[in-house]
């Protein structure tokens, strides 16, 4: 059994869910060291100085440290450095800032105050952290190749001494290694009614990156023609929503069934319920929200770009992943009107996410984990 710390500075949502998804799945031992999802440019600069601190006292003498990627990992290990020196390090990457998309706006989403320009100190943490690490991991192949490809033009932004070469020995101690989901939690004894008219889910966040301006324009163009559904907007909301949800609520009306986050109990049945879930994301690293609906027996409709083409089977693209806006009110429109095929095909979706569980990746993990403390030994 190895003694595994995990340190998880944002501690909420899908970070959360994976963590402990892990912590009660794995066969090793896992303590969690945590701190609330909120304020995350300070967890990027002080996490680790509270983190490391909490260590300290705890008197931990761990196997290995497994930190995400809101961690400055390397401000950690020298705090810790007298506890942590020969300790083995791995580097889990839900999200990064290098590749992260901004708001074309410049006035909204987290670097509103560099007036939309991306700040690349928080790029470097994330850099520096990986240096640091002995293994690193990257939630989808999208997120591996996109950063991957480009960190060499973030590199060369700065004057001398970019260190290019960094780019080998990253690679090399980098791969990919999918989100395990609890699946488990949203089984249900019997399956609820079905929803009277159609159900389209919306379960992602109320932010910017998600791009509901697109989603609620494909809801318009179907409403506009006719079409029969209603619609529930889960998801959680961080500060100020965008104001189309506001525009949303008003024009959609009485096809709006649920508002808000969902408890689990309201969220399973709705996950059941639905139809369809869209996405329509311009950020998209894994995509947790979209497998659980899917899971569900929920058509899933998504972007044939970011993370969305490799978390399904090519057998399942035509269907289930649309090329742009029109195509997605295309698919829409079927799905709607042929109920009885759309629930078919979604059941047939369903049996293609089951690897991605915690009951199959757990496994994959611990050894994982016992091979980086094989080979880093003090």
């Amino acid at each position: 059994m190895v003694h595994i710390h995990l340190i998880s500075p944002y501690h909420g949502g899908s970070h959360q869910a994976w963590a402990e998804g892990w912590q009660q799945s794995s066969q090793h031992d896992i303590t969690l060291h945590t701190l609330p999802d909120r304020f995350w440019k300070w967890r990027m600069h002080g996490g680790a100085i509270t983190l490391a601190r909490r260590f300290l006292a705890s008197g931990a003498q761990p196997d290995l440290i497994v930190a995400t990627d809101m961690l400055d990992l390397t401000t950690f290990l020298a705090l810790t450095r007298r506890q942590t020196a020969v300790t083995p390090t791995a580097l889990y990457l839900h999200e990064n800032q290098l590749t992260y998309p901004l708001p074309a706006d410049g006035r909204t989403g987290p670097m509103r105050r560099q007036l939309g320009e991306r700040d690349h100190h928080y790029a470097f943490i994330n850099v520096a952290s990986m240096l640091a690490a002995d293994a690193v991991f990257f939630n989808s192949a999208y997120h591996h190749r996109s950063f991957f490809a480009a960190l060499p033009n973030f590199l060369k932004h700065f004057p001398e001494y970019n260190e290019l070469n960094m780019l080998k020995t990253l690679q090399k101690k980098s791969q990919v290694l999918p989100v395990g989901i609890n699946f488990t939690r949203l089984a249900v004894d019997a399956l609820p009614e079905p929803n009277p008219v159609p159900l389209i889910l919306w379960n992602q966040r109320w932010e910017y990156d998600k791009n509901p301006e697109a989603f609620f324009a494909a809801l318009f163009a179907v409403a506009e023609a006719g079409i029969e559904f209603e619609v529930a907007l889960c998801g959680q909301q961080y500060g100020k929503r965008p104001s189309i949800f506001t525009t949303a609520l008003q024009k959609l009306g009485r096809r709006v069934i649920h508002t808000g986050f969902a408890d689990l109990t309201t969220y399973r049945r709705l996950l059941w319920q639905a139809d369809v879930t869209i996405s329509t994301a311009h950020h998209e690293f894994f995509g947790i929200s979209v497998l659980e609906a899917v899971y569900c027996h929920t058509l899933p409709l998504l972007p044939h770009r970011l993370s969305y083409p490799e978390l399904l089977p090519t057998e399942f693209h035509e269907t289930c992943l649309y090329q742009d806006e029109i195509e997605l009110v295309q698919k829409l429109t079927w799905a709607l009107t042929h109920r009885p095929a759309a629930a078919e095909m979604a059941k047939k979706v369903a049996t293609a996410v089951a690897h991605l569980s915690w009951q199959q990746l757990a496994p994959v993990y611990d050894e994982q984990m016992r091979t980086i403390c094989s080979k880093i030994t003090p």
